[in-house]
């Protein structure tokens, strides 16, 4: 029975991660899809590449974080 939970633990992990690619760009998608709405709303430009950055650094502390949890 030890061996099956060892067998899988690693398929576990990968199945937890499966998703982070996907909520990964939806979280950056998302935050452009953001940006580019408050430039049009309050006619600037700056605010599409600033909120698109911020998902960015925001989708990559979330998947380091969930890393993280699934290695201990």
């Amino acid at each position: 029975m030890d061996n099956k939970k060892t067998k899988k633990k690693p398929l576990n992990k990968a199945i937890a991660l499966s998703g982070a690619g996907l909520q990964m760009g939806l979280t950056i998608y998302l935050g452009f899809l953001l940006g580019k709405w408050l430039d049009k709303k309050f006619e600037l430009e700056f605010l599409t590449e600033t909120i698109t950055l911020l998902a960015i650094f925001l989708a990559m502390y979330s998947l380091i974080k969930q890393a993280n949890k699934i290695n201990e």
